[in-house]
């Protein structure tokens, strides 16, 4: 192994004291389980209070699509990547839209799923399922992105044992995380994000000090992109970004805050005042995480070029060989560093891991394959769903190696989930919207981001029409359908509204 990773006895004793607790934790978690009811293993028993809940919330959100995705992307484009901070404001904001009024409907009625709200709210099989469809589809792109992340990670510090270290990094985090996710559930796994989102946020600050005493101010390295040929990625974006600013902001800020993983997170909140201080608290942690990882993607373009492609989702971890080559100091910050890296990476890939199998097990199998399954039954399938699907996506992620970069699978990822805005943040603020319409808005909205995403169109760019997701061309659609077909109907009062 030493010779896939630059790390010696002491950092790897270090990393695997770190990557035990997480497992201690596990068990922890299964000990302090109060019943074998899905309610107390995909919500914690709805105990969470602020410092829990902000951690977890945040441990999830900023993953390593943050750290890496964020990183390569700005490798490709430069200073206009700078809405990697906007679209995660954005998301806080999105989240305020809707997640109080939602948290209080779910205390009353017990909600454990996030469709546990569309069945209440529009009371259709139709709607509920593909609801779930359009969740666990996207949150599978989401973890084999994550997998991926960490196959990048160790490739980039691997240098010529790359690829090795890649299989390494993806079958080794699927093992850890799926044996604590497992054992403990959604308390496992939010006391591990408050190690995780701990040492993360840790892991940022000594990121930008590293990267200051290395490389110098973030000015040279400005200087030193705009004297070569990538000169073009340290001047003001052209007149067409801002369409693709906009549309960022709306794909991901409405997708990010209709992540499962998230929405449950806010019914296991101990209180309506638990929930919005640590809501309000993540609006500052944009600026401490995307805009740090925006920093070293520009330090990443100027002193390690040549990456191209996929390659550039190594960006960070090549500047971390890089450093730890430098000096012993920097050695032994790049092993903390390292772990904050694992942090991100494991934080949100076993709550999306969790999630994935809490809709399969109570909104598909135990309503449309074994209604008649009691809720001890439900929670053992739950976890071998979890392993079955996490073994799928490690193979996924192995044959994708070097064909996808973070970002492309994101965007996929946020043109399905922008498609639940209607029904989710709509819903529940207004009476008028109805099933029919709001299924078929879903199925239009679907129809129309998926055909322009995959479609064989010459005007669409990059994954993109005319610099917008085609996420937001089937939100419009979705959004039309819904409301005026739902005025066209007598209004009848649903729950939560």
């Amino acid at each position: 192994m030493s010779n896939l990773l630059p790390f010696g006895i002491g950092a790897w004793t270090f990393i695997v004291l770190y990557v035990s607790s997480l497992l201690l934790v596990g068990w922890a978690g299964r000990a302090a389980r109060r019943e074998d009811t899905l309610q107390d293993f995909y919500l914690g028993g709805r105990g969470f209070g602020f410092a829990v809940l902000f951690l977890t919330l945040y441990a999830t959100q900023y993953s390593g699509n943050t750290v890496f995705g964020v990183a390569g992307a700005t490798y490709r484009l430069g200073f206009s990547w700078l809405i990697a901070v906007h679209y995660m404001l954005a998301i806080i904001v999105f989240y305020l839209a809707f997640a109080p009024k939602l948290y209080g409907v779910a205390q009353k009625r017990g909600y454990v799923t996030p469709v546990d709200y569309l069945k209440d709210r529009y009371d259709s099989k139709h709607v509920s399922l593909l609801g779930s469809i359009v969740m666990i589809v996207a949150l599978n792109n989401y973890l084999l992105a994550q997998l991926m992340a960490m196959g990048r990670a160790l490739q980039g510090l691997a240098g010529p044992y790359g690829d090795v270290a890649y299989r390494y990094g993806v079958v080794g985090l699927a093992l850890i995380m799926l044996i604590y996710g497992t054992l403990g559930g959604m308390r496992a796994i939010a006391w591990t994000d408050v190690m995780q989102g701990s040492v993360l946020m840790v892991g940022f600050l000594v990121l930008l000090v590293l990267l200051l005493n290395e490389f110098g101010p973030l000015a040279a390295a400005t200087e030193q992109i705009a004297g070569s040929a990538e000169a073009f990625k340290v001047t003001r974006p052209e007149p067409r970004m801002l369409r693709e600013w906009v549309s960022y902001i709306i794909v991901i800020g409405m997708g990010g805050a209709l992540y499962p993983h998230a929405i449950q997170r806010i019914y296991a909140a101990k209180s309506r005042r638990a929930l919005n201080l640590s809501l309000a608290t993540m609006t500052f942690l944009p600026y401490l995480t995307a805009l740090f990882a925006v920093i070293a993607g520009i330090y990443a373009l100027a002193y390690v070029p040549g990456l191209e492609g996929a390659e550039t989702d190594q960006a960070l971890a090549s500047l971390l060989r890089i450093i730890q080559e430098g000096s012993l100091i920097g050695y032994a910050v790049v092993v903390v560093i390292f772990s904050a890296l694992l942090a991100a990476l494991m934080s949100t890939a076993d709550s999306a891991m969790l999630s994935i199998s809490s809709m399969f097990t109570k909104d598909i199998y135990g309503v449309h394959i074994n209604p008649e399954a009691d809720e001890s039954r439900l929670t053992k399938i739950g976890k071998r769903c979890s392993w079955i699907v996490v073994g799928v996506l490690v193979v996924l992620a192995i044959i994708l190696e070097n064909q996808a970069s973070l970002i492309d699978l994101i965007d996929r990822k946020f043109d399905l989930l922008v498609q639940l805005v209607p029904a989710f943040m709509l819903g529940i603020h207004v009476s008028f919207l109805r099933s029919g319409p709001v299924l078929a808005g879903l199925l239009t909205g679907l129809t129309i981001a998926l055909g322009l995403a995959f479609g064989p169109f010459d005007f669409v760019v990059a994954g993109k029409v005319w610099g917008v997701h085609p996420g937001v061309y089937g939100l419009l659609a979705n959004t039309a359908v819904a409301v005026v077909g739902s005025l066209l109907q007598k209004p009848e009062t649903r729950h939560g509204v």
